[in-house]
């Protein structure tokens, strides 16, 4: 679907953006609020966090009243766009006759039975809140069913904030040592090297290391996580075979699989990443898309292992879990996703695959080397000094200008574009073709502007 936006661009005005009343509850916020948000993610925004009014489709509006085509959608999770009423109203609709009773409802034995039909892992299904939780019970699970004790990871994956698995994610490279054998780096103050004790860090992409590392260690290793896109540091793809030759290696093993499809479940395609390669792992871990907004993950995965939860044997709990408000917007919008053979969800990757085309035909003709990875509808932009070497893992995407990208995403917000400040830009159901036209048009303004 390439089209010329050199004619069809919608002019993107330049506004004069004021921050006044979002600066003024940033400081009533600091005064109950540590440092006046309640992620610390939140904090690297400019001119300072901002504060957020409402959203209706692709578009939201901070409390000063500027309009943004947004690009961020609560950093994933709203698919469909902001409000989308069809999820909301069944959500309100539960609301209605229960909030939660402390036991089951049918409609998680609904939402576990679409996800078994459309997950390829999917044999059995429990629900959490967040992400982070549904990737400890992964975690938990993938031990308790080996008896082993070590779990690999790899450079720049974001698999949640929790002590024992947040580490590398963005370490120092003068703390994180040589590339064929990273150190240990922990992501903040208050983890202690034995949260991390039990974990393996290698490169991503790099399928001998894995191998000799199984070939020497290969009796204590538990389970392998990754992301199967590095959607949360460049929105790296898997080279070809990668995917395929972790799905042999911990099979030859005895070790489990699991995919953290936090980001790209339902969105990539309706299975995630596993039905997009063709790769199924033993376990994956969902949130974000499948809620619509909602509060809910899941961990989902082979029966012979999952089952492991139902015995009682491996202790999976929480009071929040499959609350049926979340249960009946989640069935709401994976039916949405679903219907006339996932029609709205082709749609969103034509619309996106537009948006990727056009950003690339203007990076050509830009005296600044904008690069574009990843997929419809999830991909990053970034700058790439001349003479860069292919991007595949964390340390090569290090090579990114982090300075001229700051200036060129605080550019684009003044021309009521807002994508994440780090460059990775979500697509809804709900943007649309003049979506794309306006925001082809700012990009091309706002790179003028930076150059």
């Amino acid at each position: 679907m390439k089209r010329d936006h050199k004619i069809r661009c919608a002019k993107r005005t330049l506004r004069k953006m004021e921050f006044k009343k979002s600066a003024e509850l940033l400081e009533r916020s600091k005064k109950v609020i540590p440092g006046g948000i309640t992620s610390n993610v939140r904090a690297n925004w400019s001119p300072h966090p901002l504060f957020y009014s409402h959203g209706e489709g692709s578009r939201v509006w901070d409390v000063d009243g500027n309009e943004y085509i947004d690009y961020v959608l609560a950093r994933g999770p709203l698919l469909m766009g902001h409000s989308p009423h069809a999820v909301l109203d069944a959500a309100k609709a539960q609301m209605d006759i229960g909030l939660m009773y402390a036991g089951q409802s049918e409609l998680e034995v609904e939402v576990a039975e679409r996800i078994q039909k459309i997950v390829p892992c999917a044999e059995r299904v429990r629900f959490s809140v967040s992400g982070s939780e549904a990737v400890h019970a992964a975690l938990r699970l993938a031990r308790s069913v080996t008896g082993k004790k070590k779990i690999v990871r790899f450079e720049g994956h974001y698999h949640g904030w929790f002590d024992n698995i947040m580490w590398n994610f963005a370490p120092p490279l003068d703390q994180a040592g040589p590339r064929e054998s990273p150190n240990l780096v922990r992501a903040t103050e208050g983890q202690q090297s034995e949260d991390g004790a039990n974990l393996i860090v290698l490169p991503w992409n790099d399928l001998d290391l894995v191998e000799d590392l199984f070939l020497t260690r290969g009796d204590e290793i538990a389970g392998v996580i990754t992301e199967p896109i590095m959607c949360n540091y460049g929105a790296i793809q898997p080279l070809p075979g990668y995917l395929e030759g972790l799905r042999r290696i911990t099979q030859e093993h005895g070790a489990l699989l699991i995919f953290d499809e936090v980001i790209t479940g339902f969105r990539v395609a309706l299975g995630g990443a596993q039905e997009l390669f063709g790769v199924t792992p033993d376990l994956a871990t969902f949130a974000k898309a499948m809620g619509a907004g909602t509060l809910v993950s899941a961990v989902a995965g082979k029966a012979k292992y999952m089952d492991s939860f139902g015995t009682l044997e491996t202790m999976h709990a929480g009071t929040y879990n499959a609350a049926p408000y979340c249960m009946a917007a989640v069935k709401t919008a994976l039916d949405l996703l679903s219907e006339n053979s996932g029609a709205l969800l082709a749609k969103t990757h034509s619309t996106a695959y537009a948006l990727m085309q056009g950003l690339e035909e203007i990076a050509k003709e830009s005296s600044l080397p904008m690069a574009i990875r990843g997929v419809p509808p999830v991909f990053h932009l970034s700058f790439l000094p001349e003479g860069s070497q292919p991007v595949v893992d964390y340390r090569t995407v290090l090579q990114s200008d982090a300075p001229l990208m700051r200036k060129f995403w605080i550019a684009l917000q003044e021309r009521g574009i807002r994508i994440t400040p780090e460059g990775l830009c979500f697509v809804s159901t709900a943007h649309t073709e003049k979506d794309v036209e306006e925001t082809l048009a700012a990009v091309k303004d706002a790179l003028a502007a930076v150059a």
